[in-house]
């Protein structure tokens, strides 16, 4: 039996451990770069110092307010130098960041407030119309504080008795942070956009914050003082914890309250925006903008994506328009991005088409994730690494959300096995890269043959004329379930439905053909998402009257 040697009288101590937390970012950016610009928001200049001393008075100010641990201050802000602050300033007082999908309606936010238990709310009079109410709504009454942008030009009542400014006021800037918090306490919270019923409370910790921000940066190849444009909205898993990222390298966040093309080429052309992160409705934005409405870019800009893989098209296009497209891939409750599709430098000699492929994979796990898997959900076995064999993704390590909030079956399902089950369907490659090839709930099975959405989606995508498609399974007597398209074509372009079936059948298997498509507006969610379940209901309803 070997003795512990090291367990002997080297113990942990405050000089040699301390807990992870992203809050560290922004101290060290601050001492070390104070005068460097760190915040750019229509003619505002905030350095590096006066966003730490900023965030340090909202964490006074929240803590002489009797806020404190595991107490949940919501937020209902725009991409904006005070949704920074609250990324800081929040957890600092030991508080959890509560922040709202800013296009959710009246009853979803009420839900979010008495669900979360909010203190305190700090709402932007953008958004006045739907908080109003949603605040009459809620059992809850916290303290309400409202957020006056002067980018924001529109009207909008106020709903507190204070003002952010005059809150902020209130604190000191020579306050500390809580230097005895456990990296294991809750530093944020984010609801799903479930499709349907009230969405889930994703935790997450701040040792999975500190990973992921530094993951980011190691992932994504950020050098030191980079240029973010915030076209990620920061509610949306934190902005995949991009605001506490780039103060690791002591980047500059330029702000943006909307995603509008002419605004975005000005302020990459005005700043020198290195890196921004988007769903692919923030390719065509670009893509599609007006030839007056585009600068000329200083150099290449990176462009993180997740969602569904661009199609061959969309990337070669965003090549030429001056940006280099990588292929992310998380969920909520991985702290949104936990794998990347890392490029090989022999991949470039792949033709285009080739490469379409290979960046349609969404590849390894991010550095501080600790493995990711394609598992039989049934037995937990892997399935083979042969690029073939359907099995579910599986995601493990300390990037994974604590829970569900007040949701022990929800949360102990989703860690069934000890790994979480993120319900997509994929596939593993001989070279250890996943690939999506559906959502469990969205495979069509056709006369007892899987069909795959996602791959008769990306045939269809490959099409000139088609902008948008989701596919879905349709009832029918004689298959069970047939795929059914539906399709929005691109502005001034035409295509009938035989002749995106002609295309199907030139670049499928028949069997995996759609039967049937419909030119139609697709349902999108709150956050961009594409609602199959609407468009599974529209189906049933057009088999039913056949």
């Amino acid at each position: 039996m070997t003795s512990a040697i090291y367990d002997i009288d080297l113990d942990k101590n405050p000089a040699n451990h301390r807990p992870l937390t992203p809050l560290v970012f922004l101290e060290r950016a601050a001492r070390v770069f104070p005068d460097r610009v760190a915040i750019v928001h229509g003619p505002l200049r905030r350095t590096y110092r006066d966003f730490h001393a900023r965030a340090k008075k909202l964490a006074s100010a929240l803590a002489k307010r009797g806020i404190g641990r595991g107490d949940t201050v919501a937020v209902m802000l725009a991409n904006t130098p005070a949704m920074l602050e609250c990324h800081y300033g929040v957890p600092m007082a030991g508080a959890v960041l509560n922040t709202l999908n800013t296009r959710l309606d009246a009853a979803i936010i009420a839900f979010s407030l008495d669900h979360g238990e909010a203190k305190v709310v700090i709402t932007d009079r953008e958004f006045a119309k739907v908080m109003g109410p949603a605040l009459d709504k809620a059992a809850v009454k916290p303290l309400v504080i409202d957020y006056d942008d002067p980018e924001f030009s529109g009207e909008g009542e106020r709903l507190g008795d204070l003002d952010y400014e005059a809150f902020l006021a209130e604190g000191d800037e020579s306050f500390a942070r809580r230097l005895e918090i456990d990296e294991w306490d809750a530093i944020s919270l984010n609801y799903t956009s479930g499709t349907t019923g009230n969405p889930k409370g994703v935790v997450y910790h701040h040792r999975g914050a500190w990973l992921t921000a530094m993951s980011n940066v190691v992932n994504c190849a950020m050098g030191k003082h980079p240029v973010y444009l915030w076209t990620l909205p920061m509610f949306h898993c934190n902005g995949w914890c991009f605001p506490w990222s780039i103060s690791i390298v002591a980047g500059t966040h330029v702000c943006l309250r909307q995603v509008r093309a002419k605004t975005m080429y000005e302020l990459m052309a005005a700043h020198g925006v290195t890196h921004l992160c988007g769903a692919p409705i923030v390719m065509a934005t670009l893509l599609n903008a007006a030839p007056a409405d585009r600068k000329p870019l200083d150099g290449v800009v990176q462009f993180f994506t997740a969602a569904a893989p661009p199609p061959e098209s969309v990337l070669v296009a965003m090549k030429e328009a001056g940006f280099e497209v990588t292929h992310l891939y998380g969920l909520t409750e991985t702290y949104g991005p936990s794998a990347i599709n890392d490029w090989h430098r022999e991949w470039d000699d792949l033709s285009a088409a080739e490469q379409g492929i290979m960046k349609a994979r969404q590849g390894v796990p991010y550095t501080c994730l600790d493995d990711l898997a394609v598992k039989d959900a049934a037995t937990m076995e892997d399935v083979p690494a042969d690029g073939q064999t359907l099995g579910e993704v599986m995601f493990r390590g300390n990037v994974v959300m604590r829970g569900y909030l007040k949701n022990k079956k929800a949360t102990d399902d989703a860690f069934a096995g000890g790994w979480f089950h993120s319900g997509d369907l994929g596939v593993m490659h001989p070279d250890g890269y996943i690939q999506l090839k559906d959502r469990a709930k969205d495979i069509i099975i056709s006369g007892g043959e899987n069909i795959s959405s996602i791959e008769v989606e990306d045939a269809l995508y490959k099409h000139p004329a088609v902008q948008a498609v989701a596919v879905v399974a349709k009832p029918d007597e004689k298959w069970g379930e047939t795929p059914c398209a539906f399709v929005e074509l691109r502005e001034g372009q035409q295509a009938s439905e035989e002749d995106l079936l002609d295309w199907c059948r030139e670049h499928l298997a028949r069997f995996k053909c759609p039967r049937q498509v419909i030119f139609t507006e697709i349902p999108k969610t709150s956050t961009g998402k594409i609602q199959k379940y609407k468009l599974r209901e529209m189906a049933k309803e057009m088999a039913a009257a056949v």
